[in-house]
């Protein structure tokens, strides 16, 4: 009897043990991220405000020599900037206090080029502190951007410029609240003013800043804090490689703690990496980060927001938006607009969930325990998730609507807590009694969003197909999102005939050639159409069946390049640079070391007074220019120099690059690439064109 009930004993608490075995947390799978990272990523969305010296000299980078007088804005409203900010949905804003010129947006006392110096308020204003007051009065953090680079600082290259640099940091982390990032900028070194010498200086970007010291007074000063930083040691955050507005489909949350990382890697993080190092997607609302009237009609449209919110966010990303400051001292009403409907139609694409609290069933249950159930996938809260067993990696999850429903948006988020772990997955739809695939993916993270054609189905299923650990499901949400037409994109070939395409086929498309904005009255496109000299087309894609139109396209083009010709090349493939198509490009011959000239005749005398250039727009089609000379001439003998210089950010920001001269009559132009972004011979052109009066 004794011997039975002993063994009865052991069995009971064998059982005991394997149920508690079962139902134990799950252990963290790989690196984690920190308190710091994890309010981070729970921000999503935060504004950028760049307002400087170069606002009033219409440059992306100042040199470091622009007067301080310049600085004069007459309605500098931060107030304005945070309620557009929070209106918009938005958890904070980063300021850039410091560019690269210098030029500082508080009154520090180690060096007299900031506002102290400035007409603006008598030299009594400070841009960071009224900030920081707006921010505190609307709920909004506060974040500091300051530039490690100093092209106005004679110190700069010197132990001396540690001490200044580190000084400011001090000034700028202890006087102003709680700041929740700091961004050191990955520019670093080059040509500058530097007090007068206008000298090129260059850097060890990984040792100059001595970043293991900075990080640990900035901790120090801010411990609640996240640094950004693309030019030195390992941060809290990456930079994903690229300022278009998207990380990789692939993202991973993980770099290796050491060694350097190539900007594809940036993009798509490291699968087995050793870090928690999560992406920050950083975009402009326009195509430069600084204020140019130039680009108020090239204000990004709604669709275009859209798809940076689902390739930045809805890619395990967070998103950071950038608004130019006017002269004024404002957020130009044109972005303001434009932030606010993307906010609404953000809002309206996730209004309804229809997956919450719906009745769900899984393939694996951890330890078959209510506490890691398929419902807690759907139950709405963060902090509870779905679970299989230690040993199962792959697993389904389907979600029942009752009833024949209609979505277009799939969500999903991984409890990252515990680590990144989903490798790859694909949602299925029970659609007549047979499941049809609708969408796959490969990695999770914090937030998927996944958007493919509405389809009307009874059931969906979430199938994760590999994954490095048990996977954790702490959300799954369902929507129907209302159709949002994306704008036609219209070119002009080199023969001059306006091409206008539609995103989608079923779409009839209307333009315009007198300014005005089309509508469903204004001329219907049929095909290309030919056009002689300047020409300004506006067109809009609509939808007869829902009745909507999508926002206007604006392009303006300048003389036909029909009669141009490209001289001393013996390849037809060069003219893909006179095409009018960005998405065309090409590549003069590596052998030939720089400086390379491109030389072109335009047929006939024109009164020139600019030009525009435009790099390969492949992401790592490499041949950037960053420094150039321009020539004209007459008779292509005698060549003068018209404009020369640097094209500021192109690396990280590969637009339309114009410059702007004094008018001139010539019939022959010499573009001269001095130096690439790769520091290589490679050079490469996208689209050539010139600016007349």
């Amino acid at each position: 009897m004794i011997k039975y009930l002993l063994c009865g004993i052991i069995l009971s608490v064998c059982s005991i043990s394997f149920s508690y075995a079962q139902t134990a947390p799950p252990l963290p799978c790989g690196p984690v991220p920190s308190a710091n990272q994890m309010r981070w990523q729970e921000m999503g969305y935060y504004a950028f405000i760049h307002f400087s010296l170069n606002t009033y000299t219409n440059q992306e980078w100042g040199y470091g020599n622009e007067s301080v007088k310049l600085f004069n804005p007459k309605r500098l409203n931060p107030d304005q900037w945070a309620r557009i900010a929070k209106k918009a949905g938005m958890k904070g804003i980063i300021l850039v206090a410091k560019h690269h010129c210098g030029f500082c947006l508080w009154p520090s006392k180690y060096t007299d080029y900031s506002v102290k110096s400035a007409p603006w308020k008598h030299g009594k204003g400070d841009v960071v502190r009224e900030l920081a007051k707006a921010c505190k009065k609307y709920g909004l953090k506060l974040g500091i951007y300051l530039s490690p680079w100093d092209r106005h600082s004679a110190d700069y290259g010197s132990p001396a410029y540690i001490t200044y640099f580190r000084n400011q940091l001090k000034e700028l982390l202890s006087n102003y609240g709680p700041i929740f990032e700091i961004w050191f900028d990955g520019a670093n070194g080059g040509s500058g003013w530097y007090g007068g010498t206008n000298e090129t200086r260059m850097i060890d970007r990984k040792t100059y800043y001595d970043w293991k010291n900075t990080y640990k007074l900035v901790r120090k000063l801010q411990p609640n804090i996240v640094i950004w930083n693309d030019g030195g040691d390992r941060a809290d955050l990456r930079w994903v490689g690229t300022e278009a507005g998207s990380v990789g489909a692939t993202n991973w949350s993980l770099l290796d703690s050491t060694g350097d990382v190539p900007y594809n890697m940036l993009h798509y993080g490291v699968e087995n990496g050793n870090a928690w190092v999560p992406a920050e997607v950083n975009t402009s609302i326009r195509p430069g980060w600084f204020y140019h009237k130039s680009e108020d009609s090239k204000v990004k449209t709604l669709p275009q927001l859209m798809d940076i919110y689902y390739h930045s966010i809805g890619r395990n990303a967070n998103l950071l938006l950038s608004f130019p400051i006017m002269p004024s001292g404002l957020i130009n009403k044109r972005d303001e607009k434009a932030v606010l409907e993307f906010a609404k139609a953000v809002k309206e694409a996730f209004a309804v969930d229809l997956a919450k609290n719906m009745k769900t069933t899984a393939s694996n249950v951890r330890g078959n325990s209510e506490e890691y159930g398929a419902d807690k996938a759907v139950d709405n809260d963060q902090n509870t998730y779905w679970a299989t067993d230690d040993s199962v990696t792959k697993a389904s999850l389907t979600i029942d609507f009752g009833k024949p429903t209609t979505f277009n948006r799939f969500l999903v988020q991984e409890y990252i807590r515990l680590g990144q772990r989903v490798k790859a997955f694909t949602v299925e739809a029970l659609v007549d009694n047979t499941w049809k695939e609708v969408a796959k993916a490969t990695t999770i993270g914090y937030k998927r969003i996944l958007c493919f054609p509405s389809i009307k189905a009874t059931k969906v299923r979430l199938n994760i197909t590999d994954s490095k650990c048990c996977p954790l499901i702490s959300n799954i949400g369902i929507y129907d999102a209302p159709q949002i037409l994306t704008s036609p994109s219209i070119i002009r070939n080199q023969s001059g005939d306006i091409i206008i395409t539609p995103a989608d086929k079923e779409s009839i498309v209307y333009y315009t050639l007198d300014g005005s904005d089309p509508t469903p009255k204004s001329k219907t496109y049929t095909g290309p159409f030919p056009t002689e000299g300047k020409v300004e087309v506006k067109a809009i894609a609509y939808s007869p069946t829902s009745g909507k139109s999508s926002p206007v396209c604006q392009e303006t083009f300048d003389i036909s390049r029909k009669d141009w010709k490209i001289i001393g090349i013996n390849d037809e493939k060069a003219y893909a640079i006179l095409d009018g198509d960005p998405t065309t490009a090409w590549h003069q011959s590596s052998d030939k070391k720089l400086p390379v000239d491109l030389v072109i005749d335009l047929g006939k005398e024109e009164n020139l007074c600019g030009f525009r250039y435009l790099p390969d727009q492949n992401q790592w089609g490499g041949g950037i220019i960053t420094n150039y000379q321009f020539y004209v001439s007459q008779d292509n003998k005698k060549w003068n120099l018209i404009s020369q210089g640097e094209f500021s950010n192109i690396k990280n920001n590969p637009l339309w690059q114009i410059k702007n001269f004094p008018a001139v009559k010539a019939r022959y132009i010499k573009f001269r690439a001095l130096h690439n972004t790769e520091g290589d011979n490679n050079i490469g052109y996208a689209e050539i064109g010139v600016i007349t009066e």
